[in-house]
């Protein structure tokens, strides 16, 4: 339809409200705010080396790196000051938490506090930024507990289950500027138009097709997977002769956001499970600032997100910046993942009631 016909994400969410008639309107507000630090953002990512961007952020003795021991890049300390100057001052937030930040941010005095909780990674897959891959920002929206309205903001009232998310998003700075958002409603892609600097509704009814011959993962790693995850990757590598009748394709970008992106225009699986890489991690992945987004997402999707044993949008958090293996795609490969993780594999060793010398062999 012509660009002058298309819905700008005000239209979207006012439309979205009127499911809701008690709604104040504070909600949308707040998802304005996110959409305007991501447009900022994506301006910065744009000039690249001419707004001398590019590298890694100095810190203040030479080395900056954030809470998860990672060294940070300019613009990944640009991003995050972006999304709190953008948000904090609007009185729609109790507080917020980064993947940059180890405690969470309250709402500076000054302003008013609202009811609810941003959580939010301000630019994943910063790593491929000197190469001009795609970048992201993601964010999630819970309800803030009553006491985080009133009293002191904690670490505790962000720890609320991944099902709880009334909103999640992510944007995704490549050739175009997307927003991709859910409100709990399906899952509703957004195209910058540069000229109005608007966000226009260009797919609205995102889905994950179910089948897909594409499955993402870091190869490199194979030697610390677990026996499940190396079936189903050898599986699929074994194309149209092997047990699956078909050939597979994989890609692997170290970007979540382009992978996730991908995986809903055209179908497929991303994997960064448990490994035995670092025994001291259950996995990768932070959970509250990429892992429960994604996975809400996914889910609005027609699509799932798992742990490879539970779905991800189920598991209590137990600190702020936990961290979690993730499968997410087309619903039928991470639910095979899922049943090989509860299955005994091929070269497993069967329970000694039912294994060849048992009681029921001849």
């Amino acid at each position: 339809m012509p660009l002058s016909n298309r819905p700008t994400l005000t239209q979207y969410l006012i439309d979205q409200r009127r499911r809701f008639p008690q709604a104040t309107g504070d909600f949308n507000a707040l998802i304005l705010d996110v959409a305007l630090a991501c447009k900022a953002i994506a301006k910065a990512v744009a000039y690249g080396e001419l707004g001398g961007m590019l590298g890694r952020h100095p810190g203040v003795d030479g080395v900056a790196v954030n809470v998860q021991g990672e060294q940070q890049m300019k613009l990944d300390v640009l991003s995050n000051e972006i999304f709190i100057r953008m948000t904090e001052w609007s009185g729609h937030l109790a507080g917020m938490a980064s993947e940059e930040m180890e405690r969470p941010h309250p709402i500076p005095a000054q302003y008013p506090r609202g009811k609810y909780l941003l959580l939010f990674d301000p630019l994943d897959g910063s790593s491929n930024i000197d190469v001009n891959v795609s970048v992201g920002s993601i964010f999630s929206v819970l309800r803030a507990p009553d006491d985080a309205v009133a009293g002191e903001l904690e670490e505790a009232h962000f720890l609320q289950p991944g099902q709880q998310q009334v909103a999640a998003g992510y944007a995704l700075y490549g050739p175009t500027t997307m927003l991709v958002l859910t409100v709990g409603n399906g899952v509703a892609g957004f195209t910058l138009d540069p000229i109005l600097g608007e966000f226009m509704l260009t797919h609205p009814d995102l889905r994950v097709p179910a089948e897909t011959q594409e499955f993402a993962i870091n190869a490199s790693n194979r030697r610390f997977w677990e026996p499940p995850v190396r079936r189903y990757v050898e599986e699929c590598q074994a194309g149209r002769e092997g047990p699956r009748g078909k050939d597979f394709n994989m890609r692997w970008i170290a970007s979540m956001v382009a992978e996730a992106h991908r995986i809903l225009m055209r179908g497929g699986v991303f994997l960064y499970p448990r490994d035995s890489k670092d025994p001291t991690r259950a996995g990768r992945l932070r959970l509250l600032y990429e892992a429960n987004p994604i996975g809400f997402i996914m889910e609005q999707a027609g699509g799932r997100a798992s742990t490879a044993r539970r779905p991800v949008l189920g598991v209590q958090p137990e600190s702020l910046h936990q961290r979690i293996g993730l499968v997410f795609g087309s619903r039928c490969e991470v639910e095979r993942i899922e049943r090989y993780h509860a299955e005994p594999g091929p070269g497993d060793s069967a329970a000694p009631l039912f294994g060849e010398r048992s009681l029921f062999t001849a």
